[in-house]
């Protein structure tokens, strides 16, 4: 069983783990040096036990916020994924209907035959303007 020396609060540990679990066991050990260098600071020199029981009811307390925040994010990703799921499963929309209004054709040939009455009107028009 491989031993690693850690420093927690300025002080030296000598820490047995499993083989391969070296850096996660240095991880572990910067976080609560991380706490205890806070603790020091405020506090001055702390016994041992009450530097390193300190330390760990703080990244306990971090520990449990961030779990309750991740069980919250958990509801809402699961919420989210139900209504993604519910709407792929669900039937399509019936196709929206749109009624384009229809010209009759009586329309048009009505229009067509005031253009042909402007025009007759406008050449009267044009030919009385030169010939006076």
């Amino acid at each position: 069983m491989p031993n690693i020396e850690i420093v927690i609060g300025g002080r030296s540990f000598d820490v047995a783990c499993q083989p391969g679990e070296e850096p996660y066991l240095a991880a572990a050990a910067r976080m609560l040096d991380a706490e205890a260098s806070v603790l020091s600071s405020q506090n001055g020199r702390l016994p041992e036990a009450r530097l390193l029981l300190m330390s760990g009811l703080m990244l306990a307390d971090k520990t449990v916020g961030l779990e309750e925040r991740l069980k919250g994010l958990e509801a809402k990703l699961a919420e989210a994924s139900a209504r993604i799921e519910a709407m792929e499963t669900a039937p399509r929309p019936a196709p929206e209907r749109v009624e384009v209004p229809v010209i009759p054709p009586s329309v048009g040939e009505t229009l067509a035959e005031i253009a042909a009455r402007a025009e007759a009107l406008a050449a009267q028009v044009e030919d009385r303007a030169s010939g006076s």
